[in-house]
């Protein structure tokens, strides 16, 4: 039986709610894989970049647009050595400018996709998952990229039965 990753993506810093900006120790995105990682006892990868991002909300958002224009790919901290032995893979990130931060865009076009099951879960303020999918499709080549849960950010905390109904309809738990 394959093992299942989560992978995610998720600054800290000055995070953006509907009531206003507030600090985070942990970014939304991961406090949802830290929820998936327990429901499905699965194993669990951060995806880091080498440049920080600014702490800043704004400052985070300027750099990610011109990473975003640009099409840029920013170096990570570190790889997983493969994805061998993880058929599914529940991939967590925020929605910045209309997709995935450029950081996972860098990580998965560093590995052969080829029929594993991605599973995306988009953190957002109003966006939900944005060109996500699509961009997924197109860069997670033979890939089987699932129809994605996009979750209200300042929802994270209070989640769990929504992720819990996702996993289980794609058939995880």
């Amino acid at each position: 039986m394959s093992k299942i990753l989560v992978v995610f993506f998720s600054p800290k810093g000055e995070t953006y709610f509907p009531d206003g900006y507030k600090v985070v120790e942990k970014g939304n995105a991961q406090i949802i894989a830290e929820k998936a990682k327990e429901i499905l006892k699965a194993d669990m990868f951060e995806i880091r970049a080498e440049q920080s991002y600014p702490q800043s909300y704004n400052e985070c958002c300027k750099v990610a647009k011109e990473e975003h224009m640009m099409g840029k790919r920013p170096k990570l901290l570190g790889y997983m050595q493969n994805l061998d032995g993880y058929d599914d893979i529940v991939l967590v990130y925020p929605c910045w400018w209309g997709t995935m931060p450029m950081p996972v865009f860098t990580f998965l076009e560093h590995y052969d996709l080829k029929n594993k099951n991605i599973f995306p879960i988009c953190t957002h303020e109003g966006s939900g998952m944005g060109n996500s999918e699509s961009d997924l499709n197109q860069i997670c080549d033979g890939a089987n990229v699932c129809a994605g849960l996009a979750i209200q950010g300042a929802t994270a905390q209070n989640c769990d039965t929504k992720l819990k109904s996702y996993l289980k309809v794609n058939g995880l738990v």
